[in-house]
């Protein structure tokens, strides 16, 4: 009989023991901090590490220098990551992811071309992240004196422009309708990183471009501003892909432009609240 009792004595400890050993593993992981890390560690570090691989991003060319930057931030915050990039003319990168082109994260200087690709199911949804405005770029010498945008409707002005169907033929040709001139230009470029280069090698005597881009080029450009009256904005939307190959690292990104650290660096760069 004594045997017996001890025996469950005995049972009785180990069961206690196992429920304390369960009831310490219960608590530990309650308290851990959201996003897996333990309590000896950052959430931040955890958070880094969930995000890997390359993220593929196609952004409109205006954005080249800022989001350049943004995307060193980026694999800085998120070690093991690499950050992709295609610039282009917002309409050729919508028409790229339309046609099944792998990508992450499209960032557009227009809603148009954000539409086109939300309307055939390459993405649930965008934000739009900056607002950029039209300025006129003339070579640092100014050949053709230009001093107003209404001097781009002078036959004697060699004009360059962004091709209509792109974000920045489109805006300019809304800051001529505002003005109410005509303009011709000698050559239509097919993004505004083209026209800016055409103004930086002295082929044409003025370029319609934004003023995010008048002030990338810095002394290779002189700008001449657009009254608010008759100058046109243009918003961009950014957005995951819904066929993203690295869905977690699109997220990520699309919320890190959003984030105050990215706003910082776009701001920097001339480009305004939408």
């Amino acid at each position: 009989m004594h045997r017996v009792v001890r025996i469950a004595a005995a049972a009785s400890a180990v069961a206690l023991l196992a429920a304390g050993c369960s009831s310490s593993k219960s608590n530990s992981s309650s308290s851990a901090p959201a996003g897996g890390a333990s309590s000896g560690g950052s959430s931040s570090a955890s958070s880094s590490a969930a995000v890997t691989g390359t993220i593929t991003v196609l952004a409109a060319a205006s954005l080249t220098e800022s989001f350049t930057t943004i995307g060193k931030q980026f694999e800085a915050a998120h070690p093991g990551t690499t950050v992709k990039f295609s610039f282009a003319a917002s309409s050729a990168l919508a028409q790229q992811i339309n046609q099944g082109a792998p990508a992450d994260v499209f960032a557009s200087a227009a809603a148009k071309n954000m539409q086109q690709v939300v309307s055939a199911g390459g993405a649930s949804s965008s934000t739009n992240f900056v607002k950029n405005v039209m300025e006129v770029a003339v070579p640092p010498s100014n050949p053709a004196n230009v001093t107003s945008v209404n001097d781009l409707a002078k036959s004697s002005v060699k004009v360059a422009l962004c091709q209509p169907q792109v974000p920045c033929g489109a805006t300019a040709q809304q800051v001529f309708k505002n003005a109410n001139i005509t303009v011709k230009p000698v050559t239509l470029e097919a993004d505004v990183k083209s026209t800016l280069t055409k103004v930086e090698l002295n082929e044409v005597d003025a370029g319609v471009v934004y003023v995010t881009d008048v002030q990338s080029a810095g002394s290779k450009v002189k700008g001449v501003e657009i009254p608010a009256n008759v100058n046109a904005s243009t918003e961009y939307p950014i957005a995951a892909l819904t066929k993203a190959p690295n869905s977690a690292g699109a997220q990520a990104f699309v919320d890190y432009v959003l984030s105050p650290a990215g706003q910082s660096v776009l701001t920097q760069a001339g480009f305004e609240k939408p």
